[in-house]
């Protein structure tokens, strides 16, 4: 398995089963940040040193435009404080799981009152590990 529709699921506390998130992507950014330790730079000769304290996953997903039905669907979990992800990690050639937060998000509404989620604009989110692995 590589990048599919079921390649990125994500859950939250109380759900029994990961959602697929496949249906209502546009598309999935995968970033995988390095983090580094305070005692990081470089020195007067010009050599980087420091401590690699791992990477940090960084998922940017572009969500299509939604109904009020899927909103609804989706609105919690991009809500919750915390989430879990699954995802096919290259590095690991399989599908792992991660704990996760997801950044701030908004949805545009360009439609009157009477019309209010048919007509949401697509939107971005980030989800981002909450711990980095080596």
């Amino acid at each position: 398995m590589f990048l599919n529709k079921d390649s990125f699921q994500i859950k939250i506390n109380g759900m029994n089963d990961f959602l697929s998130l496949g249906e209502y992507l546009l598309q999935v950014e995968y970033g995988y940040n390095k983090l580094w330790g305070p005692d990081t730079g470089r020195n007067l000769r010009g050599k980087t040193t420091g401590t690699f304290l791992g990477i940090v996953d960084k998922f940017k997903l572009t969500i299509r435009k939604l109904t009020q039905q899927e909103l609804e669907l989706l609105s919690p979990i991009f809500n919750a404080p915390w989430q879990t992800v699954r995802y096919y990690n290259p590095d690991q050639k399989a599908m792992i799981n991660i704990e996760t937060y997801t950044g701030d998000w908004a949805t545009l509404n360009r439609s009157t009152f009477e019309n209010v989620y048919k007509a949401n604009e697509s939107f971005d989110i980030s989800v981002i590990g909450t711990t980095p692995r080596k």
